[in-house]
């Protein structure tokens, strides 16, 4: 159930990543379902598919088109991803991958 659940959702998510160009309307609803079909099998959705649609306006996050995507140093450093749509920003740290990349460096 719960396989199916996740299979329908990445099948909805990514129909909605290609319908957006010619219909934005149909690509939220596509959005929406995928979003409901999660809750109702209480499925946790796999982060690259979580961080690829607004969790306010249901707009999937289209770098450049529906999505402006920075890389920022303030405090911790982070990708910031505002949607174009209602101007709600995500903020993901990185802080991982600049310390591996610091440890290479010390140690080559």
């Amino acid at each position: 159930m719960r396989r199916i659940a996740l299979e329908r959702t990445e099948r909805l998510l990514r129909l909605a990543r290609t319908v957006y160009y010619e219909d934005p309307d149909r690509a939220r609803r596509y959005v929406e379902l995928a979003r409901r079909i999660v809750m109702k099998a209480r499925v946790k959705l796999p982060k690259h598919l979580k961080r690829s649609f607004c969790k306010r306006c249901n707009t999937p996050l289209i770098p450049g088109v529906t999505a402006r995507v920075r890389l920022r140093q303030n405090r911790m450093p982070h990708v910031s991803v505002t949607c174009l749509e209602c101007g709600y920003i995500y903020r993901y740290p990185y802080l991982r991958e600049v310390k591996e990349r610091r440890r290479r460096r010390m140690e080559g």
